[in-house]
């Protein structure tokens, strides 16, 4: 793992709204790619629950970001129940135009424009939780407060307790 190892255009819009919401930590470059939960907390030696996935979905078609913890799935009846419609998970192209960013490497900011966010509140859990920064190699250190303030989300369970 390497720190600031490299540059990326996704990276950098990711990190320019961090710095511009108060956010110090720094991004993270991994050597290999950490696309999954369980990938990412044996690089960053961390319990996976701590790992904020950030997974797109289509809410009645519209783009919607759900930060979850790694610990588990989005239950996605259940959620689209609760969220009062009818949740998909995204295709890779509707990811792209949505966030700007790859599947694998999908930071919770960073977009070309808001998308409606859930934080799962499982991340409530973890002092620090880790996020993908732009690209699959990446990630960044924050909390699930921070999470909800950058993003503007809603915190919500995202399956049933």
């Amino acid at each position: 793992m390497s720190e600031n190892a490299a540059n990326h255009p996704s990276v950098d819009r990711v990190l320019s709204e961090l710095r511009a919401g108060g956010v110090g930590g720094d991004v993270r470059w991994f050597d290999d790619a950490t696309p999954t939960a369980v990938h990412a907390a044996e690089a960053l030696g961390v319990d996976v629950g701590a790992i904020a996935n950030s997974l797109v979905f289509t809410l009645d078609g519209e783009p919607v970001l759900v930060l979850t913890s790694g610990a588990h799935r989005v239950d996605t009846g259940w959620l689209g129940e609760q969220l009062g419609g009818r949740l998909k998970r995204a295709d890779a192209a509707t990811v792209r135009a949505a966030t700007g960013q790859v599947i694998g490497g999908v930071a919770p900011v960073g977009h070309p424009a808001p998308v409606r966010t859930f934080v799962d509140t499982a991340l409530a859990a973890y002092p620090e939780v880790w996020a993908a920064a732009g690209h699959p190699h990446t990630v960044f250190p924050t909390s699930f407060d921070e999470l909800v303030r950058l993003t503007g989300g809603t915190p919500t369970a995202v399956e049933p307790e």
